[in-house]
């Protein structure tokens, strides 16, 4: 990921108000009591207190984040309403720093577009999660291949659109991870960003059992 550049950004926006994210991930997730849970991009903290509350006492619900800001502004939200199953830890999706093969679920909305190497993302994924671990995940992919210009752009990057790749690619990408039971759950029309259109999107999966 381009940490420098999404951390400065939503350091930014860990005080405002703005609606950070592109889909509803954590309303199709169906956290279970006692489960391990993670959230790939957890801002503001408010999906992993919910995961939290949804675990109970004796589950775990993990915020990941790059963002100095939004880990600290997650660490007061969970503390002000005494919620002490919530951790919080800075970390790339590309090396995430959970042990392998110890969770139940994971969500993400509007993060994963970011990274550069969303292979690697996806294998990260893979990894943590337990055998038939599942996943549900909020993104964006782009119509096209979105132009150069766009990639960096400081706007785009904020709209969550700027290292979309294709529904196709999206798609492969888990394929070749070794996901499987892939599923769309919802998926909006086609709008316009830049010179291109994007669509969000939430899709499912879970990790072969056994290897």
């Amino acid at each position: 990921m381009n940490t420098q550049k999404i951390e400065i950004r939503y350091s930014e926006l860990a005080e405002g108000n703005c609606c950070l994210s592109c889909g509803s991930a954590i309303e199709y997730s169906k956290a279970k009591p006692g489960e391990v849970c993670v959230d790939l991009g957890s801002g503001r903290g408010t999906d992993v207190i919910r995961l939290a509350q949804e675990v109970g006492e004796y589950g775990l619900a993990i915020g990941i984040d790059v963002s100095e800001g939004m880990l600290k502004k997650a660490e007061k939200n969970a503390a002000k309403l005494g919620v002490s199953n919530a951790e919080f830890r800075k970390s790339e999706l590309e090396d995430i720093k959970v042990d392998s093969a110890t969770v139940d679920l994971i969500i993400s909305n509007c993060t994963i577009n970011h990274a550069k190497d969303k292979f690697k993302v996806w294998s990260e994924v893979e990894r943590i999660l337990k055998n038939s671990g599942r996943f549900v995940v909020s993104d964006i992919y782009a119509t096209a291949e979105v132009p150069v210009e766009y990639r960096n752009d400081p706007q785009a990057v904020a709209e969550c659109w700027a290292g979309a790749t294709t529904k196709e690619d999206y798609l492969n990408t888990l394929k070749k991870v070794g996901f499987v039971d892939i599923e769309i759950i919802e998926e909006s029309k086609p709008y316009p960003k830049g010179h291109i259109q994007v669509v969000s999107f939430t899709i499912a999966g879970r990790k072969k059992c056994c290897g």
